[in-house]
């Protein structure tokens, strides 16, 4: 039978994930045929031996009498308010329960805090590089994602004079991601009052993600965007997922500080979305007071001597080593953003180059194109593996190099 075609949504024409695209299903190919693959394209911690701390998972197994139905829309209160401590802890005194949302990990919550807000053609400040799914939901909710730079060059800071000069009537929200993916720069206070300055004088609605926030090496400092941001609504948005090692748990929330009053109907509009979809993970979710209450372990994991801290510096001195590569250290988060040097190789595909590298040594990672950037020539890994395992990781990258600079794969990689 001859049937026609079933034609996606055009929703989805603009929408990339590449840390999750074609790469990652060429993977999986390589691995049914056998080979081991190397896979620093996601942040997933439980691939290489991370666990959740022993405390979180005893909460969830002392409360599954109590898991079995529904929880309100926006989650269960000790999880709410567990929330509602740790803001106050950072001074931000004006977050209650109810302007906090529980959701299937933040990634869920980004979608509906976007699509509660955008009408088509709307404008949202996103940076770039960027976590590519801030992009994705803006074109979902039929918005346009106007990409601001962080330059290399100033650590991947954000332009503040550049932010403010992409302003128009139709920009709706301000993205800041820090600890930052896929760089893992952590913004300087100054950086974020201006931002926040910005933002309150645009009447601008301030999304701060911030995944990562205790996740930084060296003494970098992280700010929480909502103890300086008091003139304009912020949403701040975190979760279990890589703090504490629990990515599978899908376990993420958003809350809202700042003036509220002119916002209700738009608060109302994301708890509606949240009803929709019933209520997220609800045994996860009793693990949010024990997690942000209880002690907290990522510190062993970042100080020197701590198994992210040495991977860290395992990637940094694989870098040194390195004939090709620049690296600017990061400072805080679970990744490193890459660059070649096109002065030692000429013409250079970060897309070529992540095929080669998967396909000649069985290393995945994402291409730089992939975190929305005007430039060819990076790409992101993880920070997870061992430090040793790490090693062996520069040692697969560099004889990939070797061979562009000694012209063995040079020709397969111009025009890709």
């Amino acid at each position: 039978m001859d049937l026609p075609p079933i034609v996606p949504s055009q929703s989805l024409a603009n929408v990339r994930y590449e840390i999750r695209g074609e790469l990652m299903r060429r993977a999986g190919e390589l691995k049914k045929a056998g080979h081991d693959i190397v896979e620093l394209n996601i942040g997933n911690p439980g691939l290489f031996g991370f666990r959740a701390p022993e405390a979180m998972r005893r909460a969830v197994v002392e409360n599954l009498d109590h898991a079995d139905a529904y929880s309100h829309q926006k989650g269960i209160f000790p999880a709410r308010e567990a929330v509602v401590m740790q803001q106050q802890e950072r001074g931000v005194l004006d977050v209650t329960a109810d302007d906090v949302f529980i959701g299937n990990g933040c990634s869920e919550l980004i979608v509906a805090a976007l699509r509660a807000l955008l009408d088509p053609g709307d404008q949202v400040l996103v940076p770039s590089p960027d976590y590519p799914l801030w992009t994705a939901a803006t074109h979902l909710a039929l918005g346009q994602a106007v990409h601001y730079p962080c330059p290399r060059e100033a650590g991947f800071v954000p332009d503040v004079e550049a932010v403010r000069a992409l302003i128009t009537p139709k920009t709706r929200a301000l993205v800041v991601i820090n600890p930052n993916n896929p760089t893992g720069a952590v913004y300087p206070r100054p950086v974020l009052e201006a931002l926040a300055a910005l933002a309150e004088e645009h009447n601008l609605v301030l999304f701060s993600d911030e995944i990562y926030d205790r996740i930084t090496y060296d003494g970098a400092e992280f700010t929480p965007l909502a103890t300086i941001a008091k003139g304009c609504l912020t949403g701040t948005f975190a979760g279990l997922s890589k703090v504490y090692r629990a990515c599978g748990w899908r376990v993420g929330w958003l809350s809202f500080s700042g003036p509220k009053d002119h916002a209700r109907d738009y608060l109302a509009a994301i708890d509606k979305l949240c009803a929709l979809r019933l209520c997220s993970n609800v045994p996860g979710q009793w693990a949010v007071q024990t997690a942000l209450g209880g002690y907290q372990s990522i510190h062993e994991l970042t100080r020197p001597g701590g198994r992210l801290y040495e991977s860290r510096r395992a990637v940094i001195d694989g870098v040194g080593r390195s004939k090709y590569l620049d690296l600017v250290a990061p400072r805080g988060a679970l990744y490193a953003f890459l660059r070649v040097r096109s002065d030692r190789l000429g013409e250079f595909s970060d897309q070529r180059f992540a095929l080669d590298l998967l396909e000649k040594q069985h290393v995945l990672i994402t291409p730089g194109r992939g975190f929305n950037v005007p430039y060819a020539d990076c790409f992101r890994i993880t920070l997870l593996p061992e430090a040793s395992a790490m090693a062996k990781v520069f040692t697969r990258i560099e004889a990939v190099l070797d061979g562009y600079a000694q012209g063995t794969t040079r020709r397969a990689t111009r025009g890709a």
